[in-house]
C-alpha cells in the first residue's frame, strides 16, 4: 500500500512538473512585417536583447516579407543561429528571399494556411537577377543554414537555383516556392496554426507568458530618418549649406543647417550599425580639405578633389554595411546604388542653390537676418576720406590676397582687394583705385 501512494505521488509530479515549467516560461514576440533592412536588423538586436533581459526561454518572430537586403538577412540569420534561446519563426502569409533565409535559420517555423516559403534568387531593385556570383554566395548562406538546423539543404539551394531538380518537389528551370501544406510534407514546417495561440499550444507553452516587443517613437524616427529619399533630401541640405556659408559667409545660418542635416544623416545610421567611425571620420577630412582649398591652397588642385572623393565615399560607405572596403555581403550593387544616391543628392543641391540662391537671398525671411540700412553720403555719412595720394603708387602685398588680404604702401599698411583675383605674399603691387578704407590694387608690371 506504501509502494502504491510513493507511485501515485510520482505520477503526479511527473504531470505537475511540465506545467510548472510551462508557468515559469516566458516567450518574447516581435514582429517582421516589413523590408529586411537597417530597421529590421535593429528590431531583432533590441528584440533579442530584451528577450535576454527577461530570461526569456523562446523568441516568436511572426513574420510577413518579401525580403530586401541580403547582408542585413545575413547578420538577422547569424543572430538567430547564435542564440542560446530557442527560436520560432510564425510565417502568417510570406517568408520569401531574405525571410525565407532567416525562417529556416530558426529551430521552428510554423505557417498559417495558405501561406508560402522560398523564391530567394538574389534580384536588384529592379526585380532582374544578380549575376551567377550573387547566386552562388546566397545558396551557400540557404544551404549551411538549413544544416545547422538539420533541413533539407538541397531544398534550400532550391529556393535560389532554378537548376536544381527535386523528383516531385520542383522541376528543373523553376525557383522553388513551398506553400504550407507542401513545407509540412518537406520536414520545413513543424505545423499549420491560424494563430500565435496555436503556435504556443503546439509547442507545449500555452500556459507559458507572452511579453510582446513594444516599437519606442525613437525606434519610428531612426526607420523614417535612413529611408532613402530622406537621406537624398539630408544630402541637399548638407552640401546645399556647405555651398551657402561659402557663399554668403559670416551669416552662420547656412552652416547651422548643414550641421543639423548631417547629424540626422550620420547619428541614425551610426545608431543602426551602418555608420562606422572611420566612415564617419572620412567624410569630415573631405570637408576640411574642401576648406583648405577654398581659403588657404590658391586655384583648386589634387586637396579639392580629394575633398570631393573622401565626401561622396563618406556619405555613400555609410548607407551599406562593408568591413573597411569589403563588400563580401553587401555587393556591388548596393554600392553602387548608394553612390548613385549621393551624387546625385549633390548634383541636384548644386543646382537648386545656383538656380535659387539669389531668390532666397532676396526673400523676406532670410532678409530678416541682414542689416538693411544704409548711411548714405547725402544724409551726412562719411565712411573714411579718401587718399587721393595712394593713386598709382606702388607697393607690396604682405599678405596672400584671395582677392582680399593686406598691402603696404609708403610704410603703411592698408586693406586692399586684387582686381587680378589673386596675388601672392610678395608680389608688388600698384594702387588703381580708393574706396573707403579699401584700396584695389593689381599686380605691378615690370
Amino acid at each position: 500500500m506504501q509502494h502504491l501512494k510513493v507511485l501515485v505521488i510520482l505520477l503526479a509530479l511527473c504531470f505537475q512538473l511540465p506545467l510548472a515549467a510551462q508557468q515559469n516560461a516566458k516567450v518574447y514576440a516581435f514582429d517582421m512585417k516589413e523590408e529586411i533592412g537597417p530597421s529590421a536588423w535593429r528590431l531583432t538586436q533590441k528584440a533579442f536583447a530584451k528577450a535576454k533581459e527577461q530570461s526569456s526561454s523562446v523568441v516568436l518572430i511572426r513574420m510577413n516579407t518579401y525580403g530586401g537586403m541580403v547582408d542585413f538577412a545575413d547578420s538577422i540569420r547569424s543572430k538567430i543561429l547564435n542564440s542560446d534561446m530557442k527560436t520560432i519563426v510564425f510565417v502568417d502569409h510570406n517568408a520569401a528571399s531574405a525571410g525565407a533565409l532567416i525562417a529556416i535559420a530558426s529551430d521552428k517555423i510554423y505557417m498559417t494556411k495558405g501561406s508560402s516559403i522560398g523564391a530567394a534568387s538574389v534580384v536588384n531593385p529592379q526585380g532582374e537577377i544578380m549575376p551567377e556570383k550573387y547566386q552562388s554566395f546566397m545558396r551557400g548562406l540557404m544551404r549551411s543554414t538549413a544544416q545547422a538546423k538539420n533541413r533539407n539543404p538541397q531544398i534550400a539551394e532550391a529556393f535560389v537555383d532554378p537548376d536544381i531538380e527535386i523528383p516531385g518537389i520542383v522541376a528543373k528551370g523553376k525557383v522553388l516556392t513551398l506553400t504550407s501544406d507542401e513545407a509540412v510534407k518537406v520536414g520545413y514546417c513543424a505545423g499549420i496554426t491560424s494563430n500565435v495561440a496555436e503556435v504556443l499550444k503546439a509547442e507545449g507553452l500555452s500556459k507559458a507568458a507572452l511579453v510582446e516587443h513594444e516599437i519606442t517613437t525613437l525606434d519610428k524616427i531612426l526607420g523614417f530618418l535612413i529611408s532613402p529619399a530622406v537621406s537624398g533630401i539630408l544630402i541637399l541640405l548638407i552640401i546645399g549649406g556647405i555651398y551657402f556659408e561659402m557663399q554668403t559667409p559670416g551669416i552662420g545660418f547656412a552652416l547651422l543647417v548643414s550641421i543639423v542635416a548631417a547629424l540626422l544623416y550620420f547619428a541614425p545610421l551610426y545608431l543602426e550599425g551602418l555608420a562606422d567611425h572611420w566612415e564617419i571620420g572620412l567624410f569630415i577630412v573631405g570637408i576640411v580639405l574642401i576648406l583648405l582649398e577654398v581659403f588657404v591652397i590658391p586655384g583648386f588642385g589634387v586637396a579639392g578633389i580629394l575633398g570631393i572623393i573622401s565626401i561622396v565615399a563618406g556619405l555613400a560607405l555609410s548607407l551599406v554595411m562593408n568591413n573597411w572596403f569589403d563588400f563580401t555581403v553587401t555587393g556591388s550593387e548596393q554600392l553602387s546604388s548608394a553612390v548613385i544616391l549621393v551624387l546625385g543628392s549633390m548634383i541636384l543641391s548644386i543646382v537648386l542653390s545656383v538656380l535659387l540662391g539669389k531668390s532666397i537671398m532676396r526673400s523676406p525671411a532670410f532678409q530678416r537676418l541682414v542689416l538693411q540700412d544704409e548711411q548714405r553720403s547725402q544724409f551726412g555719412y562719411v565712411s573714411g576720406k579718401k587718399t587721393v595720394e595712394l593713386i598709382n603708387k606702388v607697393g607690396v602685398a604682405v599678405t596672400d590676397m584671395r582677392p582680399s588680404g593686406k598691402v603696404e604702401v609708403d610704410g603703411k599698411w592698408y586693406d586692399g582687394v586684387a582686381l587680378d583675383g589673386y596675388i601672392l605674399k610678395g608680389t608688388n603691387i600698384q594702387v588703381e583705385r580708393q574706396e573707403n578704407y579699401n584700396v584695389f590694387v593689381r599686380k605691378k608690371i615690370v
